[in-house]
C-alpha cells in the first residue's frame, strides 16, 4: 500500500522490498537514448495521481519548464513534495493539478495560503531536514531513518513523523518513514541522452531522489556527447541508469536562476507572488502555459531572447563577484 492513513495524516510509503523489485524488474541498465520533449515525457511518465518530488525549486534550478507542462497537460490529483516550494505550488493548485503537498517550507504570495485555508489542498508539513531523510531513506532501502530535529516542534502533530526510544541512550528520538515517489523532477546544468547529467553548485537530494524514484525525469540546460562523462566521470552527479527520460530544456528553470547559467528574473517572481484570487491566476495560467505549445513556444513568446540575454550577463557579474 502507497498511501496509509492515521487520523487526519496521509503520507506515502512503500515496503522496502516492493520497491527494490520495481527496480530490478523495471529498470534497465542498458545505456539506451532516453531524449523527449517535455510533452512526450511528462505525457509518457506522469499519470494523475501520482507523487512527484524535486530537489530545488522556484528561485534557483527548479524544474519549472516540466511543472508547465504538467499544467499544460492537466494532471490531476497531484501529491507534490519539495524541501521547500513557492510559486510553482500556486500555480499547480491554481491549475487544479495538486491536492497535497509535503514540504518544509510553503511560501510567497498570499494565493497559497488561502487555498490552504479554504481546505483546496491539504499541507503535510515536515522540515527540510526531515523530509532529506526520507528521500534517503528510500534510496538506501530501510523503511525509516532517525532524527532529531522535529523532537519538540508541533510538526509531529502534522506529519507521519513519529517518537521512538533510542535502544542505545533511552531517550526519544523521531523516526520519519521512507519515501519512494512515482516520479522525480529534476533540473541539471548538463546531460546526454542516456540520461547521466551534472549539477554543478548547490545540491539538495537529487542523487537521492533519483534513486529513490520510480521514474526520473532529468530536463538539462545543456545535452553534451557521452564521451563528455567518460572523461571525467567523477562530475556524474546522477547515473544514466537512474533515469527513464532526458528532456533539453534550456532555461529550464525559468523565472528563478540557473546557477553560472542565467539569474532570477525578479519582475516575473514579483507578478507570480502577486496573484491573489482564481481571476487572477487563471489570467496568468493562460497567458503563459495553456496558451502556448510548449517550452520553447513560452521562451520565445513570453521572455524573450533580449530577456534572456540580460539574465545571462547578470548571472556572468555575479559569478565575477564570487
Amino acid at each position: 500500500m502507497k498511501i496509509r492513513k492515521e487520523g487526519d495524516i496521509e503520507y506515502r510509503f512503500e515496503h522496502p522490498d516492493d520497491f527494490r523489485r520495481f527496480v530490478r524488474d523495471k529498470k534497465s541498465r542498458k545505456a539506451e537514448p532516453k531524449l523527449f520533449s517535455s510533452k512526450e515525457a511528462v505525457s509518457a511518465f506522469v499519470a494523475d495521481g501520482d507523487y512527484i518530488v524535486y530537489d530545488f525549486s522556484s528561485l534557483t534550478r527548479g524544474p519549472q519548464a516540466l511543472i508547465r507542462e504538467v499544467i499544460r497537460q492537466r494532471k490531476k490529483d497531484l501529491w507534490v513534495c519539495a524541501e521547500f516550494t513557492l510559486h510553482e505550488s500556486a500555480l499547480l493548485v491554481g491549475a487544479g493539478c495538486a491536492t497535497r503537498i509535503d514540504v518544509g517550507f510553503l511560501g510567497y504570495g498570499s494565493y497559497i495560503g488561502q487555498a490552504v485555508c479554504e481546505g483546496r489542498v491539504r499541507v503535510y508539513e515536515w522540515t527540510n531536514g526531515g523530509l532529506a531523510l526520507r528521500m534517503l531513506a528510500g534510496a538506501r532501502g530501510v523503511p525509516f531513518l532517525p532524527t532529531r530535529d522535529l523532537l519538540g516542534s508541533d510538526n509531529m502533530s502534522v506529519s507521519a513523523a513519529k517518537v521512538v526510544e533510542d535502544p542505545y541512550t533511552g531517550l526519544p528520538v523521531a523516526v520519519v518513514p521512507a519515501l519512494n515517489p512515482d516520479v522525480a523532477f529534476l533540473h541539471v546544468h548538463q546531460a546526454d541522452i542516456h540520461g547521466d547529467a551534472r549539477i554543478f553548485g548547490t545540491n539538495l537530494f537529487a542523487l537521492e531522489a533519483a534513486m529513490a524514484s520510480h521514474r526520473v525525469i532529468v530536463s538539462a540546460e545543456e545535452i553534451i556527447d557521452h564521451d563528455e562523462f567518460r572523461k571525467d566521470p567523477m562530475r556524474t552527479t546522477i547515473p544514466y541508469f537512474l533515469v527513464d527520460a532526458v528532456v533539453h530544456a534550456p532555461f529550464g528553470a525559468y523565472p528563478g536562476a540557473m546557477p553560472a547559467r542565467y539569474e532570477i528574473d525578479l519582475p516575473h517572481v514579483d507578478m507570480l507572488n502577486g496573484i491573489r484570487n482564481d481571476l487572477q491566476m487563471q489570467e496568468y495560467l493562460q497567458e503563459n502555459i495553456y496558451s502556448v505549445a510548449d517550452h520553447e513556444e513560452f521562451l520565445d513568446k513570453r521572455v524573450g531572447a533580449r530577456r534572456m540575454a540580460e539574465l545571462r550577463r547578470a548571472a556572468t557579474i555575479m559569478e565575477g563577484y564570487r
